[in-house]
């Protein structure tokens, strides 16, 4: 089964999106972590409505800092703008994907950042599926 660890800096918005797209379309052939440089303390309330529109429940998430049992697991690594402090280590594939950060964000814009999040969930579920990974 592959792995995926998406990264952000507060785990509240774009990583807690991409995991619940990722859990969702990958059926559960895809084992899903996530987490934060800096976590808050709720996943925010505007990623939850826009990800429910989509059938995709995420409200019972908690943010949470990312661990290196988590990184060692994973053999994915989305980073989503947590710069230098997300963690690096070798032999991990990773990816970062230039997104707006969700906090503070209006509806309308946090739906724009969540279909950016599904297109690229989808593109990577393609690759790791072409590499028999899932």
């Amino acid at each position: 089964m592959a792995s995926v660890l998406f990264l952000c800096v507060h785990n509240a918005g774009r990583s807690q999106m991409a995991a619940g797209f990722m859990r969702q379309l990958s059926g559960g052939e895809v084992e899903v972590f996530s987490g934060g440089s800096e976590p808050v303390e709720l996943v925010n309330p505007i990623a939850v409505a826009v990800m429910a529109e989509k059938g995709i429940d995420i409200s019972d998430q908690q943010p949470v800092p990312w661990t290196d049992e988590r990184l060692d697991a994973a053999e994915v690594v989305v980073t989503m703008g947590c710069g230098d402090s997300c963690p690096v280590m070798p032999g991990k594939r990773y990816l970062e994907w230039e997104l707006d950060d969700s906090s503070g964000i209006p509806l309308e814009g946090v739906r724009v950042i969540r279909d950016e999040i599904e297109s690229l969930v989808e593109i990577l579920l393609d690759e790791l599926a072409g590499s028999s990974e899932i």
